[in-house]
């Protein structure tokens, strides 16, 4: 099941990003650190109504925002649509003892059929350049790579843009 986040989500959903920034660092690729993600992002998300958890049983093994605010740093790229009806994805999530099992797949879903149902004209995402399972698995989904962003405080690394048009 996938619901909005609540106050009471927080710390599970840290759990599961510490766990996945713990599993990339393994794998060499930088993308999570100890600044990013954090608290207070999680918890403006909630603020916002944007977070949402994928849970099984009451125990939540992964999360997603969906959010409507675009980033400053995400202005110099050449969207594929006017800046006007769009969602923007961040923080996906799932704790790597539950990978591959599809629920990122049903995530993404989830995000997509919102945005459809809500008449919005893209999904757009950012995910690490050296991230290539991430890299695929938006391809896969039909997103579009657009252009390069940076995040000084996460890498020195560029992060690609991607959007969907719905």
């Amino acid at each position: 099941m996938i619901r909005k986040a609540t106050n009471n989500d927080i710390a599970n959903i840290l759990e599961i990003t510490k766990a996945c920034a713990v599993k990339m660092v393994a794998e060499n690729i930088f993308q999570w650190n100890t600044f990013y993600p954090n608290k207070t992002a999680f918890n403006n998300d909630m603020m916002r109504e944007e977070l949402y958890v994928f849970e099984i049983e009451n125990k939540i093994f992964g999360c997603i925002t969906i959010s409507t605010l675009m980033d400053t740093e995400y202005k110099p790229i050449a969207w594929l649509t006017p800046n006007t009806k769009n969602i923007y994805i961040h923080r996906l999530a799932v704790h790597p003892s539950q990978q591959g099992k599809g629920y990122a797949q049903k995530l993404m879903e989830f995000a997509e059929d919102y945005a459809k149902q809500n008449n919005y004209l893209s999904v757009r995402l950012d995910t690490f350049s050296q991230n290539k399972r991430n890299q695929k698995f938006y391809k896969l989904r039909g997103y579009k790579k657009l252009g390069n962003i940076y995040f000084p405080k996460q890498s020195e690394h560029p992060f690609n843009c991607y959007e969907l048009l719905l």
